[in-house]
């Protein structure tokens, strides 16, 4: 979101935005707009959330109103802007289904929908919302901040590793959809063929402290290291031998653009829009959720292989740079705002 706002700004447009209270986004934005309104969010029920966005509509009076949040905004967006007349889109990022007539209900409240990936417009398609009023604008990312390279003795002294240690990143939430437990049952069948490997979890979330209980059950303290959520990402992908992502869900997957920018091949499962940004062959391998056989073998042949592995790092490199730039967001939503108000100017002529 700020990228896009720093986007907009730059083609002249101006942003307003409603965050959460105490939110960071909110703080962050605050350096690109004096209109940054901070209110509590509780979700579907929470009708004062409502008739306060309606009244900022009502002061703000925008041309297009952006709904990114979910906790409730992605109902009352669409429901107060049309009470308000103005014109409305939503971002979905994630793929998780829902009830059909859920779905249908929500979005006919919105202009367009933009989804992130490929992926997840299809989850919509098969969910009857008309292809008409979805549109798919990928994320994207700064390419220019991970492209700074490896400061090896920086790496092992901030993370306690040995110059010789292999070291695969996990970087996720530590939520069931992410799929940790299965690397850290797959963790012991990678170590009998490369004993000097190491797994670096970075993120946080509820599932923590039940993970590394489960590495404590399974021997594998030694090995697995949760770092915790970090603000240095661009110094410590360059690092590693590879990143692995066994998410069972995933609308794109940002910490796998990041690490492609990076220059890092990546072993991810064969779901949401995952395939998007990780072409089998190309810049990593992908293996079907759950299945942990096809995930050592794949994790393996890179390890094995240092030649191919930096081979599909370049060509990961590239797939980002081409496809997932800030500047191709920013302009995929702006032709989406385009439109919708193209529309409106040919419908108060009739």
């Amino acid at each position: 979101m700020l990228y896009l706002m720093k986007g907009l700004n730059k083609e002249g447009c101006i942003n307003s935005l409603v965050c959460t209270q105490g939110s960071s986004i909110g703080k962050a934005a605050s350096e690109l707009t004096e209109s940054v309104y901070e209110l509590p969010m509780r979700g579907d029920f929470d009708v004062f959330f409502a008739f306060r966005l309606f009244q900022i509509i009502r002061t703000v009076r925008p041309d297009i109103v952006h709904v990114h949040s979910r906790r409730g905004a992605d109902l009352w967006g669409g429901v107060v802007s049309r009470f308000a007349k103005t014109r409305v889109v939503i971002t979905r990022r994630v793929d998780n289904p829902e009830w059909a007539w859920l779905a249908q209900g929500k979005y006919r409240l919105y202009d367009k929908v933009i989804t992130i990936s490929e992926g997840i417009r299809q989850v919509l398609l098969s969910e009857d919302i008309p292809s008409k009023n979805i549109v798919c604008v990928p994320s994207g990312i700064n390419t220019t901040r991970y492209t700074i390279g490896c400061e090896k003795a920086w790496f092992c002294q901030e993370l306690g590793y040995l110059p010789e240690d292999r070291v695969i990143g996990v970087i996720a939430q530590f939520i069931p959809r992410k799929g940790h437990r299965s690397i850290i049952e797959a963790a012991p069948r990678i170590l009998s063929h490369f004993p000097g490997v190491r797994f670096l979890f970075l993120g946080q979330g509820p599932l923590k402290n039940e993970l590394q209980q489960l590495c404590e059950k399974n021997n594998m303290t030694d090995y697995i290291h949760f770092a915790g959520f970090r603000n240095d990402l661009e110094q410590i992908l360059p690092c590693l031998d590879l990143v692995l992502h066994p998410a069972i869900m995933e609308g794109l997957g940002v910490s796998l653009l990041q690490a492609a920018a990076s220059g890092i091949p990546i072993v991810a499962t064969h779901v949401g829009g995952i395939p998007e940004i990780v072409k089998e062959g190309v810049n990593g391998c992908l293996f079907e959720p759950g299945n942990i056989g096809e995930m050592v073998e794949a994790v393996l042949s890179l390890l094995q292989d240092e030649v191919k592995a930096w081979k599909f790092g370049e060509a990961g490199r590239k797939i980002v740079e081409s496809n997932f730039s800030i500047e191709e967001m920013v302009n995929g939503n702006l032709r989406v705002y385009n439109e919708i108000l193209n529309d409106a100017q040919i419908d108060s002529r009739f």
